[in-house]
């Protein structure tokens, strides 16, 4: 049997989606737990990697297992067991060609800051821009030109276990909006680089500071390139929105 998952959690105190040594992920977290209710290994594949700090609200993930009690006991055992960061909002059967990351369309990621000093219950989920006000009109002209398909390996960045992917995406929405203090980018796309979302959000902040130029994105797009020019933004105020299939 194969089943869809979705859970949500806050970023901070883990080191991101995928296993690793040290554990503390959130991969190990539902790992341990299958492997409570099933009395074996169960393996979990995730729509993609986030990184450390980084939220979601809606990471997809599945697992083959063999269950007998129906979809709504094996939510309520999978639900427990972990602490309060995590939930696993949903799970249900799918077909066995259903695959989390290469059944995926796209993906909808959210970056909230701050302009001043985050109140402190929101310090965790956005980047606090101190003293700097952003120019919106600025932002958005920048964002324009890199709507589309285009090679983004400007503003990606190397992962540290030597794996590569085609810096080849399409992206169809990249807005840039306000609300009081609150400033928050959402992107929608077909994939995304390491780092991607981050990269963009630090370019985009920069054009908004004054520091770069809204034409400079475009011109740093087509060097296919990164370089200084390209900051990340903290993971801080990245959250994965939802994943399509």
């Amino acid at each position: 049997m194969r089943w869809k998952g979705v859970v949500g959690f806050d970023g901070s105190d883990f080191r991101g989606w995928q296993s690793q040594a040290g554990g503390n992920t959130i991969q190990d977290f539902l790992e341990a737990r299958l492997k409570e209710i099933f009395r074996h290994r169960v393996r979990i594949h995730g729509s993609g990697r986030t990184d450390s700090g980084v939220h979601a609200r809606a990471q997809v993930f599945h697992f083959d297992a063999d269950w007998s009690h129906g979809s709504v006991r094996l939510l309520r055992a999978l639900r427990t067991g972990y602490p309060d960061s995590i939930r696993v909002i949903s799970l249900r059967r799918v077909s066995a060609n259903f695959h989390a990351r290469h059944s995926a369309t796209g993906k909808r990621y959210s970056y909230r800051l701050f302009e001043g000093w985050a109140p402190a219950m929101e310090t965790r989920y956005a980047w606090s821009l101190h003293s700097r006000r952003l120019d919106l009109e600025r932002m958005q002209a920048a964002a324009q030109p890199l709507l589309g398909q285009h090679d983004f390996s400007a503003f990606g960045a190397n992962r540290r276990d030597g794996s590569s992917e085609n810096p080849v995406k399409e992206l169809w929405r990249l807005d840039v909006t306000r609300r009081g203090h609150r400033v928050r980018v959402v992107t929608e796309g077909s994939g995304y680089l390491y780092r991607m979302v981050r990269s963009l959000v630090g370019a985009l902040v920069d054009v908004g500071t004054g520091k770069l130029e809204p034409g400079d994105l475009a011109t740093i797009l087509e060097s296919r390139k990164r370089t200084a020019l390209v900051p990340s933004a903290p993971a801080r105020g990245l959250c994965l929105e939802r994943v399509f299939y």
